[in-house]
């Protein structure tokens, strides 16, 4: 006997059970604060190579001869692949049956691909330049090979949050998942902190510089060491239950027991019996995203604004500090003042980023204070507001320390994209839950993969929108200065579309 959807039991055969079993959980026991922070140390790994892709990506590509036609199609390639691929792979995972879990071999495969990207993307001119002798050859297979560690971390990079994500609200509870978010929101901005500190160092006259052949691979040798223990620690931080198993079977103590339910729905995200639905194919999941509640729908919009936003500026900040703030030249010889000039502003544009990832995890600590006087709505607003008038006074007043000051803006955003759209999803399910329960009904919840695949849909997207849009309103402006510009309209676009159509939650 087992026990059914409203807490009864139900008197259902095995061959039964195994048909109806859903990814609805059992409200799962609470997690240490201990078991909390190790599941959230893969955000600070996670955080810590990509602060290292966002500070050197522009410098690197540009020092091994990428065209600037080229340019927009790296940022292109890999959101267009996460965005037809994000979903397929979010649902998959609500219905994967493996024995270790359902999210972990997701998050297991796409380490590995980030890693791989970051050593391309890290050493491929190096490597490139050993094994190549003829000169305009090693130039070509550089940008190839650099470009191909971009776009495959990238699109790893991305693809990871939503199993991530999928990952917590699996195995927490209500109020855990509240702390596990905070928690991930803390360590994103310490391991960016750290990733942007070490890229703002002067590694190539070091010891390690010498001994490993150059300021990159050392760069390279702490990213894929964070990354790969924390990935690591992530991966058995909170045991994850089987979606085949039996949960009469399990230990009372057991992670997450799944909930069995006999329900034939077929609402938006809900698992049903038919084969179809376990095959699901990129149309019918785009149906079953744009039928979605509205509430859903406008939250999906609203995410999407703010990591246009969030994006325009972050992708070419250090690249914005070395040419308007300091008025460098990436296209000057390596030997010139003017490159060195632009060196100097990328540094500077790296502690920058660092004063950002700083202020995103205090920030993250601030919202558990503000939350009980304004709301997630209202926390959701600020962070777009502050965000854009922000990047709209580091726009007009480019100098090095108003634009070092206002840097701390940044890392309000980020912790607000990384925690508020989340913590929504979580009211959003809880209510329909207990309105299932005060109803009587037997309709299946949607699964969380899928509602967390929708949400990092929209970071594709958003890169897709920056890296085809940005490229020629950079080139019709004659000037970078139109990135933050660019961020601040959008994130106040953003505040209005918050005010007008997010629902409130209490």
């Amino acid at each position: 006997m087992v026990r059914g959807h409203k807490g009864g039991y139900s008197g259902k055969c095995p061959s039964e059970l195994g048909e109806s079993t859903v990814f609805g959980a059992v409200e799962p026991p609470r997690r240490s604060r201990g078991r909390l922070i190790l599941h959230g140390l893969v955000m600070f790994g996670r955080e810590f190579c990509y602060a290292v892709e966002a500070a050197f990506v522009t410098p690197v590509l540009l020092s091994v001869g990428l065209p600037r036609s080229l340019y927009s199609l790296v940022w292109l390639i890999s959101p267009i692949l996460g965005f037809l691929l994000q979903p397929i792979i979010g649902s998959a995972s609500d219905f994967c049956r493996s024995s270790w879990g359902r999210r972990r071999p997701y998050i297991l495969v796409l380490g590995i691909l980030m890693l791989i990207g970051l050593t391309l993307f890290l050493n491929g001119d190096a490597v490139i330049s050993a094994l190549v002798t003829d000169r305009s050859l090693r130039s070509t297979w550089a940008i190839v090979v650099v470009m191909l560690g971009v776009v495959l971390f990238d699109f790893a990079a991305d693809f990871i949050d939503g199993p991530i994500k999928a990952y917590l609200f699996d195995v927490c509870s209500h109020q855990d998942k509240e702390r596990g978010l905070h928690y991930h929101a803390l360590l994103t901005g310490l391991g960016g902190a750290c990733g942007y500190l070490v890229g703002a160092m002067d590694w190539g006259h070091s010891v390690l510089g010498r001994l490993l052949g150059s300021e990159y691979q050392v760069i390279y040798f702490f990213s894929a060491l964070t990354w790969g223990i924390f990935l690591t620690v992530h991966l058995f931080s909170i045991p994850e239950q089987p979606l085949a198993k039996d949960p009469s079977a399990s230990d009372s103590s057991s992670a997450s027991a799944l909930r069995l339910l006999g329900s034939h729905s077929n609402g938006y995200g809900a698992l049903v019996k038919e084969p179809a639905q376990k095959r699901m194919t990129f149309r019918s999941l785009m149906k079953a995203i744009v039928d979605m509640p509205s509430h859903y729908r406008c939250l999906c919009v609203s995410h999407l604004l703010g990591w246009t936003a969030f994006l325009c500026n972050m992708l070419f900040f250090t690249d914005f500090m070395g040419q308007i703030v300091y008025r460098g030249n990436p296209y000057a010889d390596h030997n010139s003042t003017a490159y060195a000039i632009y060196e100097r502003g990328v540094e500077v544009g790296c502690w920058g980023l660092c004063i950002n990832a700083v202020s995103s995890a205090l920030y993250s600590y601030v919202q558990r204070f503000l939350l009980p006087y304004i709301g997630l709505k209202g926390l959701y607003f600020m962070g777009y507001f502050v965000f854009g008038m922000g990047t709209s006074l580091i726009g007009l007043f480019p100098n090095v320390i108003a634009t070092l000051i206002l840097c701390s803006v940044f890392g309000v955003m980020s912790s607000t994209l990384y925690t508020i759209p989340f913590n929504l999803i979580a009211e959003y399910q809880r209510e329909e839950e207990e309105q299932l329960k005060l109803q009587g009904s037997n309709k299946s919840p949607r699964g969380t993969g899928m509602d967390c695949a929708a949400l990092t849909c929209m970071v594709q997207l958003a890169q897709i929108i920056v890296g085809a849009g940005l490229g020629a309103l950079v080139n019709a402006a004659g000037s970078v200065i139109v990135v933050v510009l660019s961020a601040s309209t959008m994130s106040l676009f953003g505040c209005i579309f918050i005010a007008l159509f997010i629902r409130y939650v209490e």
